[in-house]
């Protein structure tokens, strides 16, 4: 049976190239990078080297990049850890409705503390409003956490504007930038943040290793207490192997950002004239052109998305309903939801996620497959059958 990964927006497969790098960490150069004997000096210098490169691809200085153990950590740590630092100044968060959970769980466990949290609205592409971010200041505002692009819909946000505003209202901003890292360009000087979290294993990289951006000279509080590592605001041993791989897929990444985005947004745009052409009823989720080139969000009139997953997984072909972290739930996407979409459209969605070696004979018979998939789950749909009822009627 073939095997096709449309999911590269839930994880990637690592790259060769950073797995090679990695490899002498394991086993040869494996010191402590704490420790100042020779063992512990080399394991030092790829740490800092490492930091080094993921420092120049962002925009930053090598001491404002902290390495943490993904995303996920990343973004708690910019939002707890500034919300802690800054609480004298105020106790008001700014977020939007269609973040990622690091970000959503992460505000609501702020507010069960006290503080309290503003999320704002987006339109149906999924695009928030500056205004309404501007609206929202108050003299009690500490952060806005607005995302860069949306997981599941592919979105991007007008960050620079959000981080313009924040900055004359004397707001700090993270932004969480895991899926356009790697993707369109990100300068965290153009983008105008404060903070800014991504991870290893959405560009080719190792799992368990991302990083948090924190502009020089706005403190955060760390997470937990434990060692002076990363300058005293991530403590615990350093993951060199790991480090070095994220620092080498970034690298790549950066190079092939260009040929490889407009490959991928070609294909994309393929696929999905492919699907409309031969499928009645099919709706694209996101924003018509401000949008990362991996991404296409698709709602099916009358299909159940998990049905259409599981269908083309027998067919050796995946996909997902939107968020990996989430895939599990019952419950339709917030995301969709929070754009204005119904209910039923909602859970009638499938996110498909190009990679850089994806090809079009693979998205053709993708296309082929969704097209017997759809008709066949239709024809014994009763809530298709009355539809057309209907529309005869």
């Amino acid at each position: 049976m073939r095997s096709i990964y449309l999911d590269h927006s839930a994880t990637t497969p690592i790259r060769p190239e950073a797995l090679e790098a990695m490899h002498p960490y394991f086993m040869d150069i494996f010191g402590n990078a704490s420790s100042i004997h020779t063992f512990g000096q080399k394991a030092k210098k790829a740490l800092e080297d490492s930091r080094e490169k993921v420092a120049a691809i962002l925009g930053a200085s090598p001491e404002e990049i902290v390495f943490t153990s993904g995303g996920t950590e990343a973004t708690n740590l910019a939002i707890k850890g500034a919300l802690r630092a800054h609480g004298k100044r105020g106790d008001q968060i700014i977020t939007s409705s269609i973040e990622h959970h690091a970000t959503l769980d992460t505000c609501r466990h702020l507010a069960r503390e006290g503080f309290q949290v503003i999320y704002l609205p987006v339109d149906g592409d999924g695009r928030l409003d500056p205004g309404d971010v501007r609206n929202a200041v108050t003299g009690r505002t500490v952060l806005i956490s607005i995302m860069h692009a949306n997981n599941e819909v592919g979105t991007t946000e007008p960050v620079g504007e959000i981080g313009e505003i924040a900055r004359n209202r004397g707001v700090l901003f993270h932004t969480d930038a895991v899926q356009s890292v790697g993707k369109i360009p990100v300068n965290v000087n153009d983008l105008r943040v404060d903070f800014l979290s991504l991870s290893g294993h959405k560009i080719y990289g190792p799992k368990g290793i991302g990083v948090l951006y924190a502009r020089k000279g706005v403190p955060f509080e760390p997470l937990f207490q434990g060692g002076h590592h990363e300058w005293n605001r991530r403590p615990g041993t350093e993951n060199i192997p790991a480090i070095v791989g994220l620092a080498r897929a970034m690298e790549l990444a950066e190079a092939e950002m260009d040929r490889v985005s407009a490959r991928e947004k070609n294909l994309r745009n393929a696929f999905w004239e492919a699907i409309q052409s031969q499928i009645e009823g099919v709706h694209v989720n996101g924003h018509p052109s401000d949008r990362i080139p991996p991404i296409l969000n698709v709602s099916f009139d009358s299909v159940d998305g998990e049905s259409i997953i599981l269908n083309l997984d027998l067919k050796g072909i995946a996909v997902s309903a939107g968020s990996a972290c989430t895939s599990g739930a019952l419950d339709p996407s917030h995301v969709l939801l929070a754009m204005g979409v119904s209910r039923s459209r909602a859970q009638a969605a499938v996110r498909f996620s190009l990679g850089r070696e994806t090809t079009q004979e693979e998205l053709d018979y993708t296309a082929a497959v969704l097209v017997e998939t759809i008709h066949r789950l239709r024809s014994i749909s009763p809530v298709y059958a009355d539809r057309k009822r209907r529309r005869r009627n």
